[in-house]
């Protein structure tokens, strides 16, 4: 059983949902990403989602973008973003990191290469924006060679065939997009996501993750009682935008503000 996989175990036994705050590596500094990696853990996520910096975030908004924008400037690359999750794992060896970002840098670097680098510093699941199921199954044998999960995304508009190829194909979990276009996005329908999550788990039993849209407690807590998992993004990343040049105030803040996410999910779980 991988390290993703245990984390959900775990927490469906307590009766609670995991928290996945996303945050880009390198932004506004290289060398505060790992203590806030950390922050983040001490503030209640279950997992941390680690975006590789990349130069055409497509899927992305412009929190998102800015980002990556200033992580580049830094000069972060995947060498450096693997590095980071090495150095996380020298004090936390349990919780689990997923690589979201881009197929140029992994390509690259090459599958087998790749995946052997990222299992030796401690990534436990790889998420791959632009590489579609149908396409993977090079990448993926190479993550499954290291233990590494592979997460597909899901849309509203995901057919039932697409449904069906990524349960057959994805591991760790599935990260439901729960609204059309990029990150950042507003108008959560709870409802909405919660029929279409209804829908994708009689075809899978993998746990399901729903990002876009969650920017407050309210929301974090009305996913949680529909969803496995909540990812928050832009919400975190916006912040940090904005106190680009106040490191302690990041550090104190941004983690702050999960752990509102957190009391809020955990209320909703105690209720059930």
């Amino acid at each position: 059983m991988s390290q993703i996989a245990q984390t959900f175990e775990v927490l469906r036994k307590q009766g609670r949902k995991a928290l996945v705050p996303f945050i880009t590596a390198g932004d506004p500094q290289p060398d505060i990403t790992v203590p806030l990696m950390h922050a983040l853990v001490e503030a209640g996520a279950d997992i941390i989602e680690l975006g590789v910096p990349f130069s055409d975030p497509m899927a992305d908004g412009p929190v998102i973008q800015r980002a990556s924008e200033r992580a580049l400037k830094n000069n972060v690359n995947l060498h450096q973003v693997l590095q980071m999750v090495k150095e996380f794992r020298t004090n936390n060896t349990h919780t689990p990191v997923v690589l979201m970002g881009y197929l140029n840098p992994v390509e690259i670097m090459g599958y087998a290469t790749f995946a052997k680098a990222a299992g030796a510093a401690g990534v436990d699941g790889v998420l791959t924006v632009d590489i579609p199921p149908e396409e993977s199954a090079e990448l993926s044998q190479a993550l499954r060679d290291a233990h590494i999960d592979q997460i597909f995304l899901l849309a509203p508009t995901s057919t039932t065939e697409r449904i069906n190829l990524i349960a057959d194909v994805g591991s760790g979990f599935v990260y439901y997009v729960s609204l059309r276009g990029v990150t950042g996005a507003t108008h959560l329908d709870v409802a909405a996501v919660k029929d279409q999550l209804q829908a994708i788990r009689t075809r899978t039993t993998l746990p399901v993750g729903v990002g876009f849209g969650i920017n407050s407690p309210e929301t974090a807590a009305a996913v949680a009682s529909v969803a496995d998992a909540v990812v928050v993004g832009s919400a975190l990343v916006n912040r940090i935008g904005d106190l680009a040049e106040e490191r302690e105030k990041i550090m104190t803040e941004v983690p702050g503000f999960l752990a509102t996410l957190r009391g809020a999910m955990d209320q909703v779980g105690a209720a059930a």
